[in-house]
């Protein structure tokens, strides 16, 4: 059976909300989660991406179990989803629902992608989550709209 290389087998990561966590020297920091769903691409296997960016398999899947890591785990599951098989399901977000804290986490930490070139992660891409900056403002534009409206009629 002839290898088919991975570029043909696998998505490539795509832009997403690293897991919030606390900074530890040996956890599961934003560029390890980048490297992890590269090498994830590379590999195709949960357990030799983990080992190459020196976890556990079993921290890997408990990461991508918490709380806050809805986009993480919808970037692995991109990554192993084979091109061709149809669209990878996306769920999209009820804006609606979303609370004003949880769109500033959203404004205050960058959706990140790792990069890869030959093989090899060459930079871990970030870009700023400008819907939810824009979701942010709307909002606070209608509250000030109110206590406008509130001030004339009262």
């Amino acid at each position: 059976m002839p290898c088919i290389p991975a570029h043909r087998a696998r998505r490539r990561p795509p832009f997403f909300q690293p897991v919030p966590l606390r900074a530890r020297a040996d956890g599961w920091s934003v560029a390890r989660q980048g490297h992890f769903l590269a090498h994830l691409y590379l590999t195709g296997s949960v357990a030799a991406a983990a080992r190459m960016v020196g976890m556990s398999r079993e921290s890997a899947y408990r990461l991508r179990a918490r709380a806050g890591a809805e986009s993480f785990a919808q970037a692995w599951d991109h990554v192993l989803t084979p091109p061709g098989s149809g669209r990878v399901a996306r769920p999209s977000i009820a804006w609606r629902k979303v609370t004003l804290a949880a769109l500033a986490m959203r404004i205050e930490m960058p959706l990140v992608q790792p990069l890869i070139h030959r093989g090899k992660v060459t930079t871990i891409r970030e870009k700023w989550d400008n819907s939810a900056l824009s979701r942010l403002l709307r909002r606070a534009d209608a509250l000030a709209r109110r206590v406008e409206r509130r001030g004339q009629g009262g």
